[in-house]
């Protein structure tokens, strides 16, 4: 039996994938394909490995929670079912702990190396990036909106000129599971189409069914400020998506996540690989020429003038 971890990261249209995948079961289980989600792995069936994000847990709860999860693993293969999907983005760490270091999940690989040892090395983790200025947005107003105070200015300036990104926390999920297979899903590719993210990583024709529904997007300003009317007047006039960044810090985010998008689109140092659109057609060896300039060829016009001199 195949097993795929798909750990997030959240703000990535989890909750639309993990939602497609319930509604779609029955007809993923004609396909072979079981599917656990929140709903499953959060009623204790990863008790043990899934406790807060940098607190320690108890070898004798991991050995348990390890022995728990093998076993409804055995049930699985006793149905003869081809692969085991498991979505979940708390597996990478809770949000509240990247909300209140500032850090992109900085216990990835110490988390994940838990999720090794319960489903064995031999298996294929997903994980989600996305820009980190619309992640660090996105994670903010639903913070805010859960609660979470509003930052200051110098908390934004400072996420902008941070040192860690996503090419960090690969490459710690890499370390703690060194046998398993990193797929990576870049979020602007993929975070309306859950069929895709399916297609793509168990290598199937994904039910279109519930293919559209997207949940839990970041609340606009004026749902904040009804939210959390505390923290209103730290909130900017308007209406729309909140955008904490200035123009600089955006840019300096963006050329930070184009740098780690060309690590992995270069073979991210055989650590992971960036999973493709699947519904894009790669170039064969032999692609169409087209033109490079604008305007019409004027080859007479060029051979008289070469002639003439």
């Amino acid at each position: 039996m195949k097993i795929i971890l798909h750990s997030g990261a959240h703000r990535c249209a989890n909750a639309s994938f993990q939602e497609y995948l319930r509604l779609n079961a029955p007809v993923l289980a004609g396909l072979g394909i079981a599917e656990w989600g929140p709903q499953r792995t959060r009623a204790g069936l990863f008790d043990g490995l899934q406790s807060g994000g940098l607190a320690a847990v108890s070898p004798r709860l991991q050995r348990r929670a390890a022995g728990r999860v093998q076993l409804h693993m055995s049930r699985l293969r006793g149905q003869d079912t081809g692969l085991l999907l498991v979505s979940d983005a708390a597996m990478l760490g809770p949000m509240r702990d990247n909300l209140c270091s500032q850090r992109l999940y900085a216990a990835a690989g110490e988390r994940m190396a838990r999720f090794a040892l319960a489903f064995g090395g031999d298996l294929d983790v997903v994980i989600s990036v996305r820009n980190p200025a619309s992640y660090w947005a996105s994670t903010f107003a639903r913070g805010v909106e859960q609660g979470y105070p509003v930052p200051g200015a110098d908390a934004f300036e400072q996420l902008s000129q941070a040192t860690r990104g996503w090419r960090d926390v690969i490459s710690d999920v890499a370390c703690a599971m060194p046998q398993a297979r990193l797929r990576v899903l870049p979020y602007e590719t993929f975070c309306d189409r859950p069929d895709a993210v399916l297609s793509a990583l168990a290598g199937v024709n994904a039910p279109t069914a519930h293919a559209r529904q997207h949940l839990y997007a970041a609340p606009h300003l004026d749902r904040l400020r009804d939210a959390a009317p505390a923290n209103a007047k730290a909130l900017p006039q308007g209406q729309g998506r909140w955008q904490p960044f200035t123009p600089a810090q955006a840019a300096r985010l963006q050329e930070h996540y184009t740098d780690d998008l060309m690590w992995l689109a270069g073979g991210a140092d055989g650590l992971a690989q960036l999973v493709a659109d699947p519904d894009k057609t790669a170039a064969g060896p032999n692609p169409p020429a087209n033109r490079s300039t604008r305007g019409r060829p004027n080859d007479r016009e060029e051979g008289r003038v070469a002639d003439a001199g």
